[in-house]
């Protein structure tokens, strides 16, 4: 019988030493190839689970328990717990989520990435290639999109496995090198054992690759149970420093969040590193029903951590946040008036759900300045007095004015009314090309067919809302001058009706952010609905006040034009917000 022996990747066949270039070729190449797998199969779950992460999202801040489970669910879609956690930091900055809710997600976050680690542990390797190609052919060759999602999850387990053959392939002949061996038992230390795996961890932004390579070393009977442990606790600490990373620069919630990251892991730390003997012989105690061998034993210790550290803390998540506040308690909140995005985050990009969730929470957000902007624009049409600006007011004209009619702006008091409607209008331009830029980005991702065409209605629903903005500060703001030029007001009658329909299309644009904000077809069903009626009310409205014109009303002769013009604007933001339900319902209306 012909054997083919082939020498291993840091074994030189002359002189049986070790060849170091090879070596490390063999282990960098086989990391990067099992990191290349995780980021294969974290695409392939998110497209296979995207709707049921939209469902959970949307109930995530029920309770603490179900924030649990949502971050557990979450972790093992995306693979990385510094993931789900850097996105908790964006929706808290984007205050989607208090920071208090976002705890009960962490500790979940911690249970979801030990499900890789026992995936890793199972001795698969030689089956690698074997996944590579059914997963490669299911991707390529099949047209079923749920068959081709499976093969992606497939192909990634694939090269994840084989990445850890390359790594297991390159240590083999360390065996016999009696320096590494001598260094692997000085992580019996858990005090070095713990900088080791939380410095490795840090540099490579992956606790699934530390606990890959800690399997690896098992595998060659390198790393004891005793100085896996201790790297163990490193990874999870370690992994806390992508999300401090992605919290510089923002409000204060947001750094709560990395904080609160670091406080859990640090503190299940401290509980559990002073004995690591006794854990030890613990986690050897239940090998049998989970598998022996010291590689399946370390996946047991990290599961069993991040397990205990999620059920004991959960019911404390009170205690946690009042901790977190002391260390970074709040400050006075600056009033922000420049133009800025709250929710777009381009580090979630790479995950299409959560991108297309933040941005329906950010464009809900630009129907609640155009609700405020149109609110604050009749103020000056219903007044008694004549509006007058504060550049052209004398001292007693303003005084007047103030007793008068609110002259201040509602959230911001130190902008004048006008002012107010102004800098909402500056922003809601910078959010119509901040997010058709950010929408761009999310379309260059791997989208599904249904994400390709919510990105796209998100982007005509952006310009729609963008022309309501354009209607009322080009088309109904002059008329405020128009309106106060003439020495009459509008007659009783049609000033009730201006602020009964106003109101009413006020109302529509607030169901709009509801909606958006929610992802709810019921609600976009009402306001097609409403917007229905509301047009044959303008109608009504309009044959009232040509009424009032056939019996010479001198207030409605007067104030005709203002009048007319005031009530089609009115009209035509109507018409535009029935438009941007109708796009909603197209698009989201089959998978709600």
């Amino acid at each position: 019988m012909l054997v083919l022996s082939f020498p291993l990747y840091g074994e030189d066949v002359r002189t049986g030493e070790i060849s170091w270039g090879f070596f490390f070729i063999g282990l960098l190449g086989g990391l990067a190839l099992f990191l290349y797998g995780i980021e294969q199969l974290s695409e392939g779950l998110k497209r296979t689970a995207g709707n049921k992460m939209r469902s959970i999202l949307a109930r995530i801040t029920q309770n603490r328990v179900i924030g649990f489970i949502a971050g557990a669910f979450i972790t093992m879609v995306i693979q990385s717990s510094s993931a789900t956690t850097v996105m908790l930091v964006s929706f808290v900055q984007a205050e989607l989520m208090s920071f208090t809710k976002s705890l009960s997600v962490i500790l979940g976050a911690d249970i979801g990435t030990t499900i890789t680690a026992q995936l890793i542990a199972f001795k698969v390797t030689d089956y690698a290639l074997l996944m590579v190609t059914i997963g490669f052919s299911m991707r390529t060759f099949v047209k079923n999109r749920k068959l081709k999602n499976m093969g992606e999850v497939i192909l990634g387990f694939g090269l994840l496995f084989f990445g850890m053959k390359l790594m297991n392939d390159a240590m083999e002949p360390l065996q016999m090198y009696p320096r590494l061996i001598t260094m692997m038992q000085t992580l019996e230390n858990p005090l070095w054992g713990l900088l080791v795996g939380t410095v490795f961890t840090a540099i490579v932004q992956s606790s699934s690759a530390t606990t890959g390579v800690m399997i690896v070393l098992a595998q060659q009977e390198l790393l004891s149970l005793e100085a896996g442990i201790p790297l163990v606790f490193g990874a999870n600490i370690g992994t806390c420093v992508t999300a401090g990373l992605a919290s510089i620069g923002m409000e204060r919630e947001a750094k709560r969040v990395a904080i609160a990251h670091v406080v859990f892991k640090i503190a299940g730390v401290l509980l559990f590193i002073f004995w690591i003997p006794s854990f030890a012989s613990f986690i050897r105690a239940i090998a049998v029903p989970f598998g022996s061998g010291t590689s399946r034993q370390i996946a047991n210790a990290h599961t069993l951590f991040n397990v205990s550290l999620g059920l004991g803390f959960l019911p404390f998540t009170g205690f946690f946040a009042d901790l977190v506040l002391k260390i970074l308690p709040e400050r006075r909140k600056v009033l922000r008036t420049r133009p800025t995005t709250w929710h777009l985050d381009v580090s979630i990009v790479s995950t299409p759900i959560l991108a297309i969730n933040v941005t329906c929470a950010e464009i809900a957000r630009m129907a609640k300045l155009l609700e405020r902007m149109l609110r604050a624009i009749i103020i000056p049409f219903i007044s008694d007095v004549k509006w007058i600006s504060k550049d052209a007011a004398t001292k007693d004209e303003t005084s007047l004015l103030i007793k008068e009619i609110p002259t201040r702006d509602e959230y911001f008091p130190e902008l004048s009314l006008l002012e107010g409607v102004d800098m909402r209008e500056e922003k809601i331009d910078y959010l119509d090309e901040r997010i058709s830029n950010y929408l761009r980005l999310i379309s260059m991702q791997r989208l599904t067919d249904q994400q390709a065409k919510e990105v796209y209605a998100m982007m005509s629903i952006v310009k729609d809302m963008e022309s309501i903005g354009d209607i009322i500060h080009r088309n109904m703001l002059p008329l405020i001058e128009k309106k106060h030029s003439l020495d009459m007001d509008f007659s009783d009658e049609g000033k009730e009706e201006l602020m009964i329909y106003h109101m009413k299309v006020c109302n529509q644009i607030h169901r709009l952010q509801d909606a958006l904000a929610e992802t709810k077809p019921d609600i976009v069903s009402e306001i097609m609905a409403e917007g229905s009626r509301y047009i044959d009310l303008e109608s009504k409205y309009r044959l009232q006040h040509l009424e009032r014109l056939l019996h010479q009303r001198k207030e409605s002769e007067d104030t005709h034009e203002v009048h007319m013009e005031l009530m089609d604007q009115l009209k035509q933001i109507n018409v535009y917000t029935s438009n941007i339900a109708k796009t909603f319902l197209n698009t989201w209306e089959k998978t709600n």
